[in-house]
C-alpha cells in the first residue's frame, strides 16, 4: 500500500498549491453562478453589491467597498451601471457633501425575491453539508485575515 509524499516545502507542483485550488473552486463556483444570474441581468460583482444592499438599504460607497473589499475604481463603474439599469440611486448625502450614499430602487428591492433561489442552486451544486459549508467559509476567512495582516 503506497501513500503519496508529503509536499516538499517550498514545492513548486501545481497540485500543491492552495492558491491554485482557490483559484479553481472561485473560477467553478463564479461559472456555475453565470447563467442564474443572467436572469436577473447581473453579474457576479454586480450581485455582490445588491446582496450587501438587500441586507442594508442605505449605505455609503465607501463602507460598501470595504463590505466587499474593493477599492472605490473599481465600485463606481459597478454602481454606474447598476444605476443605469434602474436597481440603485447614488445620493450626496446631506450631512457630508463628501459622501455618496447608495440606495435601492423599487426595481432593486423587488429583484431581492427573483434572486433567492440563487443562493440554493448554489448550495445544490456545492454539494457541502452545513457542517462542511460553515467550516470551509471560517477557513477561508481565516486565511483572508492572516494573508491580509499588515
Amino acid at each position: 500500500m503506497s501513500t503519496a509524499p508529503e509536499p516538499a516545502e517550498g514545492s513548486l507542483l501545481l497540485d500543491d498549491q492552495l492558491c491554485f485550488a482557490l483559484y479553481a473552486a472561485s473560477r467553478a463556483v463564479t461559472a456555475r453562478y453565470r447563467p442564474l444570474l443572467d436572469e436577473l441581468g447581473l453579474t457576479y460583482p454586480q450581485y455582490l453589491v445588491m446582496l450587501v444592499l438587500w441586507e442594508q438599504d442605505s449605505i455609503s460607497v465607501r463602507e460598501l467597498g470595504a463590505s466587499l473589499q474593493l477599492e472605490s475604481s473599481t465600485l463606481s463603474p459597478l454602481l454606474k451601471r447598476l444605476e443605469a439599469n434602474g436597481l440603485l440611486h447614488r445620493e450626496r448625502r446631506a450631512d457630508d457633501e463628501r459622501s455618496v450614499a447608495i440606495r435601492l430602487s423599487e426595481a432593486g428591492a423587488l429583484l431581492r425575491d427573483r434572486a433567492g433561489t440563487v443562493p440554493l442552486a448554489i448550495g445544490d451544486a456545492m454539494g457541502l453539508t452545513p457542517e462542511q459549508d460553515a467550516l470551509a467559509k471560517q477557513l477561508l476567512r481565516l486565511l483572508t485575515s492572516n494573508v491580509s495582516a499588515d
